[in-house]
């Protein structure tokens, strides 16, 4: 049995919540002993889509981010764990035992990701189990990813999704515990503005913009038939935008951080 992994491609998410509802649908008063026991309507979400909303107005873009437990290679929760409490299936997926478990709430803070709940009214810590058992019974994947109308959430061998983990990442590497959840396509920073002559009242369309980041990469665009400029997929750093137009004084911003996503605004142009 090869061993599972999520892929999750961020740019197919909508935001549309389905697998979220999907796995509170399959596991809330639903006893799946021993694999898991019911979860509680409210106070647990063992998948959850976050929002991330940045930039500025108007330039503003969001994306969604289903998470859940990682199922890691190298647990923190299994090393927390007494009696066996937290074991690891051949398959991969990581499942607390309802029956061991009870009254380990220390769990709870093992989760670097914050993905074990505590459930008060049974003494017991949970989380999301990859719908084991759904997969022991001829499932081929998990609730959550049956439900995902637009294909954003993979599940399956590592071997068979190889190709798309070629260019996928973990969330928080620095923790190292080896994820077994992939993601595909997060957006990175951007930053962008809008040229204009003010006498003119019109916008400037063709005015070339360039961008200087800390590390002496330089990225160019132009402005568009609105007189909007974009710079996209930038990593998190410092970084300088200089504006040229043709029979225009030249304009320059000094001390730019890529990572709030900067909205240069409104851009007045003056005739030189």
């Amino acid at each position: 049995m090869g061993k599972k992994v999520f892929v999750i491609d961020v740019a197919r998410c909508s935001g549309c919540h389905n697998c979220q509802l999907s796995c509170k649908d399959e596991h809330c008063e639903n006893d799946w002993r021993p694999y898991a026991a019911p979860q509680p309507p409210t106070g647990q979400f063992w998948c959850k889509v976050t929002d991330h909303p940045r930039g500025q107005i108007p330039k503003v873009k969001i994306h969604y981010l289903p998470v859940l437990c990682n199922h890691c290679d190298n647990a923190p929760c299994m090393q927390t764990a007494r009696d066996g409490a937290i074991y690891r299936r051949p398959d991969g997926l990581v499942v607390i035992d309802p029956a061991k478990a009870q009254g380990q709430r220390e769990l709870v803070d093992a989760c670097p990701y914050g993905a074990i709940f505590w459930n008060e009214e049974l003494a017991l810590p949970q989380k999301c189990t990859g719908c084991a058992h759904l997969l022991d019974h001829g499932s081929k994947v998990p609730r959550c990813v049956e439900a995902c109308p637009t294909e954003a959430l993979k599940f399956g061998d590592e071997e068979e999704l190889a190709e798309l983990l070629q260019d996928a990442v973990v969330l928080h590497p620095e923790y190292g515990t080896a994820p077994r959840v992939y993601y595909r396509n997060i957006p990175g920073c951007f930053l962008g503005g809008l040229v204009y002559d003010p006498k003119e009242e019109e916008v400037l369309i063709g005015a070339k913009v360039t961008l200087t980041l800390e590390d002496g990469t330089v990225q160019e665009t132009v402005t568009d038939d609105f007189g909007d400029f974009w710079f996209r997929e930038l990593p998190e750093c410092a970084a300088s935008v200089t504006i040229e137009a043709p029979g225009y004084c030249t304009r320059t911003f000094d001390g730019l951080d890529t990572r709030s996503c900067p909205n240069l605004g409104d851009i007045p142009m003056e005739r030189g």
